[in-house]
């Protein structure tokens, strides 16, 4: 019964496919469509879907050698898994017509099968909507992939795979479709998160705190635990770093001064935060890491991501000296503690999350970008406020539904291995495989 399911959702998808073939009729090209914006966001679009397998290469060379394949087909087959979820309707639900004005939730009949996405401009703006979806369905795929490095090294497989689905449907949708929706509740109450703030990197943070929390610790990994391969993580960091600009300066949805501007936030942010990480490590006695540089260079990338199109490019060099400090901070504290987040997501992600949405209440002017606000460091305190109310709201929503997720999960398929087949790896029992 187990093998025939996912093959029977293969054959609803397909006979769906059928019934619903798209836009093979579509109206001429809307006129407002621009040429130069529509290319760069097919760059975007391929520089995001980039990071996923950066974020496998980061991931898997942290593990241990036994688990490193495993590590990285968590994210690699989000890639698969997701944008199945994505083109059926989960880009619809996301930023299809609001569900009774709650701002909550998008309507799945809007988008459905990617039904009305040709041949029609993005808001009125310069893209298609269909590139539009395609570059969102790339944030989609990577947030889920972001928790796997909380419970590496322990989770079974398949059961992995009906934890994401849940998650995407039940938590990152209704985010995205709250803080971006014209409609949305986040969006209209005033919150500015440029890339993914709170719909990324903090709904993945505390879905990975709960996930630690609830798988509870490995066997014996404090003392068995060494990195598989450091080039990886290095070679992980360059690829993630290269895929932010699109991340980042593609959230500009066009080619102008703002994408521009939210280029040269995300390259200074991340190198400050890198160098600020190893400086912080030399102050504590400990020799300067490749594993330090690479982390800290992530952290800030996380940090700047909400207010990349907000705020000026110097003000991107404190917000990535803050975020490596207090991230690693929290990674100290995590390692006292019994919690077991195995590539501390949550210090990394979650913590520099919240850490970017409280610079961006801080930093945010209207001088770079006249859609935003001005911060508390401009002499407004409205912004900053609503990013706290923002940020506990967010926090409260992506750690309990995760703990609840993970529970249902649990109930249909048991998500922890066995003693003995962690002890073997899950390369070898989870896939019948070796490095």
């Amino acid at each position: 019964m187990k093998k025939i399911v996912p093959f029977g959702i293969l054959v609803i998808v397909v006979i769906l496919a059928f019934i619903y073939p798209g836009n093979v009729a579509a109206a001429k090209p809307a006129t407002t469509y621009n040429g130069a914006d529509i290319a760069w966001m097919l760059i975007s679009t391929a520089l995001v879907l980039l990071m996923t397998p950066g974020l496998a290469f980061f991931y898997g060379g942290m593990v241990r050698k036994k688990n490193v394949i495993s590590t990285m087909l968590q994210s690699f087959v989000c890639m698969g898994l997701i944008t199945i979820i994505w083109v059926v309707f989960g880009f619809s639900m996301a930023f299809g017509d609001d569900v009774g004005g709650l701002g909550l939730i998008g309507n799945p009949k809007s988008f459905f099968m990617m039904q009305n996405t040709l041949g029609v401009a993005w808001l009125g703006g310069t893209i298609p909507v269909i590139l539009f979806a395609m570059f969102q369905l790339k944030f989609a795929v990577i947030t889920p992939a972001l928790i796997t490095g909380a419970f590496a090294e322990r989770i079974r497989f398949n059961s992995y795979l009906i934890f994401i689905t849940l998650f995407i449907i039940l938590i990152y949708i209704p985010l995205a479709h709250a803080t971006w929706h014209p409609q949305g509740i986040f969006f209209k109450y005033g919150v500015l998160d440029f890339a993914g703030g709170t719909v990324v990197h903090m709904s993945a943070g505390w879905a990975a705190l709960a996930s630690a929390l609830y798988l509870k610790k490995r066997t014996g990994a404090e003392e068995t635990h060494h990195p598989a391969r450091i080039s990886y993580v290095i070679l992980g960091t360059g690829l993630l770093w290269f895929g932010w600009f699109g991340f980042n300066a593609g959230s500009a949805l066009g080619a102008g001064e703002l994408a521009a501007t939210a280029l040269g936030t995300t390259t200074t942010a991340s190198a400050a935060a890198a160098m600020s990480w190893i400086f912080f490590d030399i102050l504590r006695g400990k020799k300067p890491s490749a594993m330090g540089a690479c982390i800290g260079a992530v952290v800030g990338l996380v940090a700047v991501t909400p207010a990349a199109g907000y705020i000026t490019v110097s003000s991107s060099l404190i917000v990535g000296i803050v975020a490596a400090v207090v991230s690693n901070l929290v990674v100290i504290w995590r390692s006292k503690t019994n919690i077991d987040d195995t590539l501390d997501v949550f210090p990394c992600h979650g913590v520099g999350g919240m850490v970017g949405m409280l610079m961006t209440g801080i930093f945010a002017t209207k001088a770079v970008n006249s859609a935003g606000a001005e911060g508390l460091a401009y002499g407004e305190t409205a912004l900053f406020i609503k990013h706290v109310v923002a940020l506990v709201a967010v926090s409260v929503f992506a750690f309990v539904g995760a703990f609840i997720l993970l529970k249902v999960t649990d109930l249909i398929s048991p998500l922890r291995v066995t003693p003995e087949e962690e002890l073997a790896g899950l390369d070898v029992t989870q896939h019948d495989e070796e490095l």
